[in-house]
Parts: structure tokens; C-alpha cells; sequence
């Protein structure tokens, strides 16, 4: 069995670490590859020419992807506590194609990283919640001159961006050790109009326009949406927050020779020259009294540049003090 272009189908069938099952119209298992023997661990005599009522009867989710109609995405039990998401579809002529996916290790891994998150919750963002609390007390106990007025608020300005970076410490951490992202066709457009509706009330709130320029069709990108929904989130948050009021933020998106570019251009405080290849490293906060004055954490264009580079991408800025700034980043298309 072999495709037009002469490769040997019947090769990555057999050898694609996915589980294979197809069955015909009567729901009768006709093709399984070694995967699916594996994962159900079931013999292939004793898959092909079975019902599908039969063999998955205690297996519900498995048997919806087998006869609920349309295309069906749903997590599947295996035998020995593992865990696959699984993909039904139907073919011409009224087969049905069900791919499973062992996601076992990986959600184990999201479940660690919740886990640190809470425990970097509890153990770091509890006390520094305490120390803003403190700070508030101060003033109840007396007035309080020009100078502590303004070490006071410093305090609080300091534990709120302890609070902040806390959260994204544990994510930078987490992704540059390499653990595993998702990886599948993404529609940068969603992503977009996502991280936009996610951060509307933040515009309305700051009195800034938000308009985009999208190409389309636009090309899809491989990789994980929620990561690149947090960096286009991440960019637009702080164009609003740099911003100036009743002004605009564009986000722009096009393709070029097989890349994906995205753009988020505000007209607020700006950057100077000599920071531009600073802004990117961790920690790094401007020296612009109007920058300080902001509360962040010096971590989100770490990440998001982080994030960029695990997927083949990478981000850049463009930038005239007191004009605004443009961050551009680009992805390689899921065409190649």
C-alpha cells in the first residue's frame, strides 16, 4: 500500500506510535496497527473482525468515539492505569477511523507542575500577601510623614511584584527544563481574538482601542495554543499597561515565505535605545521612573521569548522612546 508520491503507507501505519483502529460501517474492527494491540493490550486476532460492541463494552469512552457521529475527541482508559486522548472520525463509506494518543506521562507532568504552582502559591505568595497586609496596617496606627508615605508604598509596589513573579518563576522554570508542550495545528487568528476578549475589560478600563489586521486565510502553526495565547496575552497586556490613555494598540498577523509574523504596536511610554536587548532578559525592569512606577515582574518577555524558541520561533522589538513600542514575534508555518 503506498501513496501517490510512492511511500509506503502501510509502514507509518504499522510503525506510528498512535493506536490505529478502523472499522467498517457495522462497526466490525477491520484494521488495527501494532500501537493499538499494545495500548489495549489486546492481540490482533482477537481485534480484527470484532464487534466494537463487544470488545469495548466496558470501555465507554472508546465505544463513543466508535459510534457517536461526526468528529469526537475524548480522554480514553487504557489497561494499566494509562490514559490516551482519542479522535474519531468518519471515512467515506461509512468507516470509522479512531486514533488514541498516550498522554500518560504528559499529564502527569501537567499535574506536577499544578502541583508546584500551588506549592509556590502557599509557601511564597501567602507571606508576601502578608507583608502588602502589614504595610496597610502601618498607617492605621498613627500618621505617617512624606518620606514613610513613600517607603510604604514602596513595600507594597516590592510584594506585589514578588506576587506576580512568583507564579512566572515556576512557569519559566518549568519550560526551559524542557517538559513537554503541546504539539498540534493552531489557528494564531483564535489565539488572538482570544487573548483580546480575555483582556477587553482591561482596555475598556484604561480607555485604549484595540484593533487588528489579520491576514486570511492565515496558515496554521504547530505547537501549544495555550502558551502562544499567553504571549500574545502577555504583549497585549503590556502595550495596555504602557499605553497611553484613549490611544490605540494594532495587533497585526500575515505570512511571509512560510512564517507566521504577529505584531503588537502601542503609542505609550516607549524604549530607550540602549534597553532594547535588555527588556528580553530575566528580571530586567527599565530605568524609566513612568516603567517603575507600573507594577511587573520583569519575567513576562522572558517567557514569552522562552516559549517563542521551543516552538522554532523567536520575538523582537522596535521601539522610539515616548513614541510607543512594536513587538514582533514569528513561528514557522505547520505547511514547513
Amino acid at each position: 500500500m503506498s501513496d501517490q508520491h510512492g511511500l509506503p503507507l502501510d509502514f507509518l501505519f504499522r510503525s506510528m506510535s498512535d493506536a490505529v483502529l478502523i472499522a467498517d460501517a457495522d462497526l466490525v474492527l477491520q484494521q488495527v496497527n501494532p500501537a493499538a494491540t499494545a495500548m489495549l493490550g489486546l492481540p490482533t486476532e482477537a481485534l480484527i473482525g470484532g464487534a466494537v460492541q463487544r470488545l469495548f463494552n466496558m470501555n465507554p469512552a472508546l465505544m463513543n468515539l466508535f459510534v457517536r457521529d461526526g468528529d469526537q475527541i475524548l480522554d480514553v482508559r487504557l489497561p494499566r492505569r494509562r490514559l490516551a486522548v482519542g479522535m474519531g472520525k468518519t471515512l467515506p463509506g461509512g468507516q470509522r477511523l479512531v486514533m488514541l494518543q498516550d498522554v500518560t506521562e504528559k499529564r502527569e507532568l501537567e499535574s506536577r507542575r499544578e502541583a508546584l504552582v500551588k506549592a509556590v502559591a502557599h509557601d511564597l505568595r501567602n507571606p508576601i500577601s502578608a507583608i502588602s497586609g502589614f504595610a496597610d496596617l502601618v498607617a492605621k496606627f498613627g500618621a505617617l510623614n512624606e518620606d514613610q508615605e513613600r517607603f510604604i508604598e514602596r513595600i507594597r509596589q516590592t510584594a506585589n511584584k514578588l506576587y506576580d513573579v512568583a507564579g512566572q518563576l515556576v512557569d519559566l522554570a518549568w519550560i526551559e527544563a524542557g517538559m513537554p508542550l503541546e504539539h498540534r495545528l493552531v489557528h494564531l487568528p483564535q489565539v488572538i481574538e482570544a487573548a483580546i476578549a480575555e483582556l477587553r475589560p482591561l482596555a475598556k478600563r484604561a480607555a485604549v482601542t484595540i484593533a487588528t489586521s489579520i491576514q486570511n486565510p492565515m496558515p496554521s502553526v504547530m505547537g501549544d495554543p495555550d502558551r502562544l495565547q499567553a504571549v500574545v496575552r502577555g504583549l497585549l497586556h503590556n502595550a495596555i499597561s504602557y499605553g497611553r490613555s484613549e490611544n490605540m494598540i494594532v495587533i497585526h498577523a500575515w505570512e511571509q515565505e512560510r512564517e507566521v509574523y504577529c505584531s503588537v504596536a502601542d503609542r505609550g511610554i516607549g524604549i530607550d535605545d540602549s534597553e532594547l536587548d535588555l527588556v528580553f532578559d530575566r528580571l530586567y525592569r527599565s530605568t524609566d521612573e513612568r516603567v517603575r512606577d507600573i507594577p511587573g515582574g520583569g519575567l513576562g518577555l522572558t517567557l514569552a521569548r522562552t516559549i517563542l524558541r521551543r516552538h522554532g520561533g523567536d520575538i523582537w522589538v522596535a521601539s522610539n522612546l515616548g513614541e510607543g513600542s512594536t513587538f514582533t514575534f514569528v513561528l514557522p508555518t505547520a505547511r514547513g
